[in-house]
């Protein structure tokens, strides 16, 4: 089925609203290639919806979209299941706690709990990265179909986030065995330098729910003892998200 282009562009100038802050009818159409008026149907038309929002003269994208993505957040079974556990795993290891699921080949985080401070990962609910950046997204992408994981490996160099991101499909793919032997995934920089992160899976009778994880410094996470603890304490989070996910 051919996508209407109608629809196509008009996400398209929301994708630049998002890139550029604000932008006026005359930028969209120079970042667009069409004429003025053209542009400027659609950020009206977008601002009808109230997506957009016009202030000055310029448009940018409106907090509707906040809504709609707590909406449908807080509808989650997967995040009611696992809110209260995300806090006590960051409470207990002293670290950024997060939740994350599968959509569309890209890693997407659901939640987080902790002091963001201290560690800056750039991440946000709704925040999105390729599956196999880091280990969040690898636990996931070890546990899918084997033809999904085909289809997604069907590339000769995968994207690279940091230095450190696994980009052979051949590599990655003895990556995913190794964490499909330990139930667990550790990266060191690989989505962020300086961070790394330690992940479980989220399974329960079978099903593939998403991914809990924790981010650190990596020198913390180098130590062996701090290492293995960690370890730990994201298998018991991730075990009694599963157990609450089947009695909620």
């Amino acid at each position: 089925m051919v996508p209407l282009q109608t629809v196509s562009r008009a996400f398209e100038v929301l994708d630049l609203l998002e890139r550029e802050r604000e932008a006026g009818p005359a930028k969209i159409a120079a970042l667009m290639d069409v004429n003025r008026s053209t542009a400027h149907d659609y950020l009206v038309s977008l601002e009808s919806t109230g997506f957009v929002v016009r202030e000055d003269g310029t448009y940018r994208i409106g907090y509707r979209f906040l809504q709609r993505g707590s909406r449908l957040k807080y509808r989650n079974r997967f995040f009611h299941s696992s809110d209260i556990v995300l806090g006590k795993l960051s409470k207990q290891s002293g670290e950024l706690a997060q939740l994350g699921m599968v959509e569309s080949d890209e890693w997407v985080m659901l939640h987080e709990e902790g002091d963001i401070t201290s560690v800056q990962t750039g991440t946000y609910p709704g925040f999105r990265t390729p599956i196999h950046t880091h280990a969040a997204g690898k636990v996931l992408l070890a546990h899918l179909p084997e033809a999904r994981i085909d289809e997604i490996l069907a590339v000769d160099e995968l994207e690279r986030v940091t230095e450190h991101t696994v980009t052979d499909p051949d590599d990655l793919r003895r990556d995913l065995d190794e964490i499909r032997e330990r139930g667990y995934a550790i990266d060191h920089e690989e989505q962020v330098v300086g961070i790394g992160f330690v992940a479980c899976p989220v399974i329960e009778d079978g099903e593939l729910l998403g991914s809990v994880s924790v981010a650190c410094p990596t020198g913390r996470l180098q130590q062996d003892d701090y290492r293995r603890d960690l370890i730990q304490d994201v298998r018991a989070a991730a075990e009694e998200i599963s157990v609450n996910y089947r009695f909620y």
